[in-house]
């Protein structure tokens, strides 16, 4: 158990020492990447900071399976060099026995990272693109899916305009049973439109069979209501950017995912990326299992048999290609092209069947 403990004890180490140097070089890529981003806005350098801060989770928690092999192997160099490796043998463990540590490390490392790095990558993606483009464009527009529809907020600085609506297709650009919620800047209600359909087109919404009220300077809004057969409300949304901002699943945390694809399908939305996301998000703990096993099966012989450099060169670029063939069956499977599941535990279930067979092959046991 002593023995167990201490490899646990060196792997975290190690996946912090990696983890912070990979934390350092991202941090002072995106500063300087911000500074160019916004270098035609007024905002100053505590601005700046705020969204590296806020981007930095979204742009670590992608490469986690890499620090992680890094890790691994950095970890088990250590141990070769110092002999350690050598001597647990001779008290008798093999060396499928001295992965069970980081084996267990790795799983409960990526359970950690699922069920709660996850939320937070979540919540400050969400912060960041808001914030973004509020310091880039003055501009925010946000859309989210409920139980009683599709929401939809567009606005400036002149005021804002909430959008409801019953269903819609899949892109969000034409709506059915809509309504038009204005607001001047200060949070008054203006107006609000009624109307059977909306479809939008370049720089407006076009509504047919409309009924409008005027919400301000109307002591009767009901008596003063007007139908309109077509109606033109202004808009500077595109189909991209209400696309991007309900498209993206990894803004949105694990826990809230099962509900909002139910949500998704009630509103007439393809949820087939987020169910993807989902599963691939679930199977991240086994992926990382296959890192350590991949780390381990390259770097576990003693530095006095040689070739050390190209058996780390080996793992490396096996474990670049699993996180490449990871993200490819994770494309595949939001084009339709592969089932959800297959996608998503495929890669590492095979990975980690194949980097056995590299350790059995390897170890004599």
């Amino acid at each position: 158990m002593i023995l167990y403990s201490y490899f646990a004890r060196r792997f975290l180490i190690a996946i912090m020492i990696v983890s912070g140097v990979f934390t350092g070089i991202v941090l002072m890529i995106e500063v300087v990447e911000q500074f160019s981003r916004l270098k035609n806005n007024l905002v100053g350098f505590s601005e700046v900071v705020e969204l590296t801060l806020l981007h930095l989770p979204a742009l670590m928690y992608p490469i986690m399976p890499l620090i992680v092999i890094l890790a691994t192997l950095m970890m088990f160099l250590g141990l070769a060099r110092s002999s350690e490796l050598v001597m647990a043998r001779a008290a008798g463990r093999s060396g499928m026995k001295n992965l069970l540590a980081p084996v267990v490390v790795a799983l409960v490392f990526g359970l950690l990272l699922v069920s709660v790095f996850n939320p937070i990558v979540a919540a400050t993606s969400k912060q960041y693109e808001a914030t973004a483009s509020r310091y880039a464009s003055g501009t925010e527009s946000v859309l989210s899916i409920s139980a009683e529809g599709l929401w939809l907020r567009q606005g400036n600085a002149d005021g804002q305009t909430v959008i409801r609506a019953l269903g819609s297709n899949l892109d969000g650009t034409k709506l059915v049973d809509v309504s038009f919620f204005s607001f001047t800047a200060s949070g008054t209600p203006l107006s609000r439109l009624q109307a059977a359909s909306a479809e939008l087109t370049q720089g407006a919404w076009n509504l047919t069979d409309v009924k409008k009220w005027r919400l301000l300077g109307s002591a009767n809004p009901e008596r003063d209501a007007q139908h309109f057969p077509t109606l033109k409300v202004p808009s500077e949304l595109t189909r991209e950017q209400i696309r991007d901002s309900f498209g993206t699943p990894s803004s949105i945390a694990i826990w809230d995912l099962p509900a909002f694809i139910s949500q998704l399908d009630r509103a007439g939305f393809s949820a087939l990326q987020h169910r993807v996301w989902l599963q691939t998000e679930l199977a991240l703990p086994l992926f990382l299992v296959a890192m350590v096993l991949i780390g381990a099966g390259f770097t576990m012989r003693h530095t006095r048999f040689g070739g050390t450099g190209p058996m780390v060169l080996a793992a490396l670029l096996v474990g670049f290609s699993l996180f490449f063939i990871r993200n490819f069956a994770q494309v595949l499977g939001e084009n339709g092209q592969l089932p959800v599941y297959i996608a998503a535990w495929s890669p590492p279930v095979a990975a980690i069947l194949l980097a056995l067979a590299l350790i059995l092959h390897l170890e004599d046991g």
